[in-house]
């Protein structure tokens, strides 16, 4: 069983997956690539000129599985559990657990209200800097915390932050994750 289980393969969805399986850490993504970032345009993501959402849906997929993390186009109809012993139920009868969600759920956050989180229209789901909510082990990134104010790679910052604050727990002290360019021969 994953140790995280991400639902939703947006931009926020996928840095969680990428960050937590580039440190060894077993995640599995739920999502169907129905993101809206396949009529986006973006121009105003740092470090890239310009790319189309749909290509750059594709290279964030390829980059998080290139790493280990494991994505599933499977819609999850259930989630239940509370700490630490949270259980997944798909649209095919299976059931998964995880120890930590990462819901990045877009503007209807129908999963996290399974959890009892409340969304507000205008303010979305309350979590802290790190993306935790008020549910020990669970994460909201993305437009269902910020639904007025959500921008790509202010989702890729969420699940960044949220997968950092993962690591840093399961470790037991903070985690950076640097990496540095390989040494001149």
């Amino acid at each position: 069983m994953p140790t995280v289980i991400v639902i939703g393969d947006g931009p926020g969805g996928l840095s969680a997956a990428l960050f937590l399986a580039k440190n060894k850490i077993d995640v599995m993504v739920f999502g169907q690539d129905t993101t809206a970032m396949h009529y986006a345009q973006l121009r105003n993501y740092l470090g890239i000129p310009e790319i189309a959402g749909a290509e750059f849906q594709k290279i964030a997929r390829d980059q998080a599985i290139g790493v280990g993390a494991r994505l599933r186009n499977e819609r999850v109809d259930e989630i239940s559990g509370k700490q630490g012993k949270f259980q997944v139920s798909l649209e095919s009868g299976e059931r998964l657990h995880a120890k930590y969600l990462v819901l990045s759920e877009g503007k209807g956050p129908k999963l996290a209200k399974q959890l009892g989180l409340a969304f507000d229209e205008g303010k979305g789901i309350a979590t802290d800097r790190n993306a935790r909510t008020t549910l020990d082990g669970v994460y909201v990134v993305g437009r269902s915390a910020r639904p007025g104010r959500s921008q790509a790679i202010i989702s890729a910052g969420d699940g960044a932050a949220a997968a950092i604050d993962i690591l840093s727990i399961e470790a037991g002290h903070d985690v950076l994750d640097w990496d540095e360019p390989p040494k001149p021969a």
